[in-house]
């Protein structure tokens, strides 16, 4: 299942609950991450501004990107103005340019936008539930 995960979910997997368990099953094996360079950009600028830099969590993220473990990576994605938010934008051209099933965010501009391109944007609660057939 391919999927991208929003920065929020991305970085809150570093403090456990719902979203650790999406990280981990995507170092599972279990999905498939869809990423640019400018979303990798991000993660890695956020979990250093929370002073995770230069930690063995974050290199080992790093080595996991860098080996590509079950991700798929672009650097040509559509150019869409769809999210209140510009930021968010590049999570749904991400997630369009990959064919992903579903964009993961806790961000309460992406639950505005509930679906798009037939990619649902949905809480990590909300992925899991789809997961488990729930």
């Amino acid at each position: 299942m391919k999927v991208v995960i929003d920065t929020n979910v991305f970085v809150s997997s570093f403090f456990g609950g719902l979203p650790k368990k999406i990280i981990d099953m995507w170092t599972e094996g279990q999905l498939t991450l869809c990423l640019t360079n400018e979303i990798i950009d991000e993660y890695v600028d956020v979990l250093t501004r929370m002073g995770l830099g230069g930690t063995s969590e974050l290199g080992e993220l790093l080595s996991l990107f860098r080996t590509g473990h079950c991700s798929l990576f672009t650097v040509q994605t559509p150019s869409l103005s769809i999210s209140e938010d510009p930021d968010d934008d590049k999570c749904i051209e991400a997630a369009v340019a990959h064919d992903a099933v579903s964009i993961v965010s806790g961000d309460k501009h992406f639950k505005k936008i509930g679906r798009y391109a037939g990619i649902a944007i949905v809480s990590p609660k909300e992925f899991l539930s789809m997961r488990d057939g729930s």
